[in-house]
């Protein structure tokens, strides 16, 4: 399995363990407690499109020491060529890791060709979470 293939099953895996069935609470078994607090880890990096470039989504990311790997808007660009000297520097911007984005998008546009996981039709996350474990499996085994 390719190392992108690894980190979209993890993030998968994630995603479905958050889909737990509604009974959570002090008698629930262990694995199906809500957790309370922050994930125990901060990622490397986090790769988002252009839409998320603003300097304020960069700043929080930085000050909690995750490596921003966001274009930079064309008007963002423009408006900083602008203002010459004063613009500052452009943003630190690394497209070798910015590949592995797409592995994502299309890992997820796969998932939602299943009807019952694109429109969420099921009535209980246990179900939901049966269909996305499912489709996850089908697909990593036609890989």
């Amino acid at each position: 399995m390719s190392p992108h293939g690894t980190c979209l099953a993890n993030y998968v895996s994630t995603l479905v363990t958050f889909s737990r069935p509604a009974r959570i609470g002090a008698g629930a078994p262990r694995g199906l407690r809500r957790p309370r607090n922050r994930p125990r880890t901060t990622p490397d990096a986090l790769l988002a499109d252009k839409a998320y470039s603003a300097k304020a989504h960069r700043d929080s990311l930085r000050a909690r020491g995750v490596k921003v790997v966001i274009p930079e808007r064309s008007d963002q660009v423009k408006n900083r060529k602008n203002r010459g000297t004063k613009g500052g520097r452009p943003v630190d911007f690394d497209a070798e890791a910015y590949k592995g984005r797409n592995v994502v998008e299309r890992a997820f546009n796969k998932l939602k060709d299943w009807r019952g996981l694109a429109t969420r039709y099921d009535k209980h996350a246990l179900i939901y979470r049966g269909g996305m474990v499912l489709a996850s499996i089908v697909l990593w085994l036609k890989a």
